[in-house]
Formats: C-alpha cells, structure tokens, sequence
C-alpha cells in the first residue's frame, strides 16, 4: 500500500512571458487542472492549490479542488508550501510534494516517488528526484541544473556547471564525455516533512544559493541532507512560453 502523502501545488498569476499561466486552457481545461489530475493520478490523499491571486482561488474552487491564499511576501516556493502546511494544521511528520503549477505532463509515478523515497529513510527531511543525462551539450548547458550524489544517494552538491569535471577528458576531448561516471540533472519536485519545512522557514539565505540561484543549496548550506531519488528520465518541460503551450496542448490531445 502507498504510503499516504499531500500534494502542494504553488499557482502565481504573474508571468513575464505567460501572464495567467496556470488559467490558460489546454485541451479544454485550465492547465491548473490537468496539473491536479496528475496529482490525483498519483493517488496524493489531498491536493491543496497554493495562491496569492484571487483570478486563480476563484477559478480552482470552481472547478472543485481545495485552494488556499497564501501571502505575497514570500522570498521561495518552500516557504510558500511551509505556510501551507500551518494554514491546514498538518502535523511534523506529514509528507507533502511540491507540485509546480506549470508541469501538466509530470508523470504521476515521480509525484508518488519523491514521496515514498523520503518515506523510506529518516536522515533527510527532504527528497528530491534527478535522472542521467545523455545528451553532452547539456552538461554545459547553465539551464540544465546538475547534482552529484554521494554512495547512498544523498546530496553533495548542485550546480549549473557540468560537475563533477572531468578534468583529463574534457581538456582533451572538449564536450565530449567520457562515460566514466553518470551525469545527472536535477528535477525539481520535492517532497518535504512539515518539521523540515518548519526548521528550514527560520534559516538565513546563504551566499551559495544566490549565486546559483538555486534554492535548494540553502539546505546543502545550513548542514542538512537532501535524498535524491534517480529515475528513468526527464520528464516532458514544463510550460514556460507560447510554443510550450503549444506543444503540452499536442501531448494532451493525443492522450
């Protein structure tokens, strides 16, 4: 039996290149709620959309999903699903899985393994997931956000550089990878425990995450463990721009 996980789904109205993302129809549907059947597809016991925009609380209760408004002030998505979890009174050892509200194609097994890989172990209060590269450009490609794991799958480091560096075969080969050790890119969905995300509110930003711009080296900062679960592959992107609509809107109708 599944081990029995919340699902957050963080929605912002605001968008450089999309504004009202998450409102925009696909296949029929807002994309909002193709994300939430992803979520009830990987048999999440309560998915709560997370909002700071009224257009978007409006239009999930309609559609009948649980929504809550959240503050506008927050500086990332994990305090955003902390108050979440405050708001509905979850207790220290409920697991919840931060959703983006802009992946419509996520497969619902990846939802369901973050939860049970952090389930399984008691060291981090965090897991995450990552799956091998392989195409070499995007080892260096900046976009593409790499980890490296230490022997029982924790954490060592993320970055948008190609680590770790191969420095013999990349000084004579260039961007060509050896095969010697596998490369892997991070996916960012996360589950977290409500204790985590309560320790991790009172925590300063760290230098490593702003130079990055990454979040999650806040964790690595402040001496914590991040699991990282390794699965078959990237999943499909996200929705990000006009051809992204495009594209999810083939996938979905072809489904």
């Amino acid at each position: 039996m599944s081990i029995p996980f919340k699902v957050v789904i963080p929605a912002r109205y605001g968008s450089t290149r999309l504004p009202g993302k998450p409102l925009l129809t696909i296949a029929g549907k807002p994309m909002i709620a193709h994300v939430c059947e992803r979520a009830r597809e990987a048999d999440a016991e309560e998915i709560v959309v997370a909002t700071d925009d009224a257009r978007i609380f409006d239009k999930v209760l309609e559609l009948g999903i649980q929504a809550v408004m959240t503050r506008g002030d927050h500086q990332s998505g994990t305090e955003r699903i902390a108050e979440v979890a405050e708001l509905c009174g979850w207790s220290d050892d409920t697991i919840i899985v931060n959703l983006q509200g802009d992946e419509p194609l996520i497969p619902p097994d990846y939802i369901r393994d973050a939860a049970e890989a952090l389930a399984g172990q008691h060291r981090a209060g965090i897991a995450t997931l990552a799956a091998r590269i392989t195409d070499p450009e995007e080892i260096f490609n900046p976009n593409s956000v790499k980890t490296v794991l230490n022997k029982n799958g924790y954490a060592l480091y993320f970055s948008r550089a190609p680590i770790p560096w191969d420095r013999d075969h990349f000084s004579r080969q260039g961007r060509d990878f050896s095969g010697k050790i596998d490369y892997l890119r991070h996916i960012g969905m996360y589950a977290y425990r409500v204790d985590f995300l309560r320790r991790y509110c009172g925590w300063e930003a760290s230098p490593l995450e702003a130079v990055e711009s990454l979040e999650q080296l806040r964790i690595l900062w402040h001496g914590e463990s991040i699991l990282v679960n390794t699965v078959a592959k990237t999943p499909e992107a996200g929705v990000d721009t006009e051809d992204d609509l495009k594209r999810v809107e083939r996938v979905l109708g072809e489904r």
